[in-house]
């Protein structure tokens, strides 16, 4: 009876946690970094692609891509994960006009106004990394707080220059489990 459970729970479970970052499908991955509980479209319309860049299963998904395609995140950014992810959120934001972020009244208005929200506390954007040709993302980083299980949701509000109005995104924590525990 024992083993039965075992087998059902591994068939319920989600592939990031039942299967190696190799043994992900190209689908797969695209399902992680589009649609997954890390992952959405922040609208309104124009709606665009975002995902919590430091949560492990993400992270890893990147990584898988990276080796698989033979173009490395960007440097600066993946010394920066390496020496200090563990003290920032940072929400990847896919983007195609980079030359918008010259704009240096564009660019200031992203760090003033982008916020996260964690209850009714509100975190202002520390910082950015502008997108590279290898890593076509805009990526926004934000202080890592506490978040326990009476904070039902981590939501971001992004002005994102040229991107038509503000967006948001919500992520529910109580999804962003990984193994047992709350990845962002």
């Amino acid at each position: 009876m024992t083993h039965w459970l075992l087998v059902f729970a591994l068939l319920s479970a989600p592939f990031w946690e039942s299967r190696a970052p190799r043994d992900w499908t190209e689908q797969q991955i695209e399902d992680l970094t589009h649609d997954s509980p890390w992952a959405e479209m922040a609208g309104p319309d124009p709606a665009v692609q975002v995902y919590l860049a430091t949560a492990r299963p993400i992270q890893e998904a990147e990584s898988e891509l990276a080796r698989r395609r033979g173009k490395p995140l960007n440097e600066e950014y993946a010394d920066y994960v390496r020496d200090d992810g563990g003290k920032h959120v940072i929400l990847a934001i896919a983007y195609s006009d980079w030359s918008l972020l010259e704009d240096s009244g564009e660019a200031r208005r992203m760090e003033e106004e982008s916020i996260m929200k964690v209850g009714r506390q509100r975190y202002k954007i520390e910082g950015h990394f502008p997108p590279v040709a290898s890593d076509p993302f805009l990526r926004l980083v934000f202080p890592r707080v506490t978040v326990t299980d009476r904070d039902k949701t981590v939501t971001f509000e992004l002005y994102v220059p040229g991107q038509g109005p503000y967006h948001e995104a919500e992520f529910r924590v109580r999804d962003m489990l990984y193994k047992g525990k709350l990845e962002m």
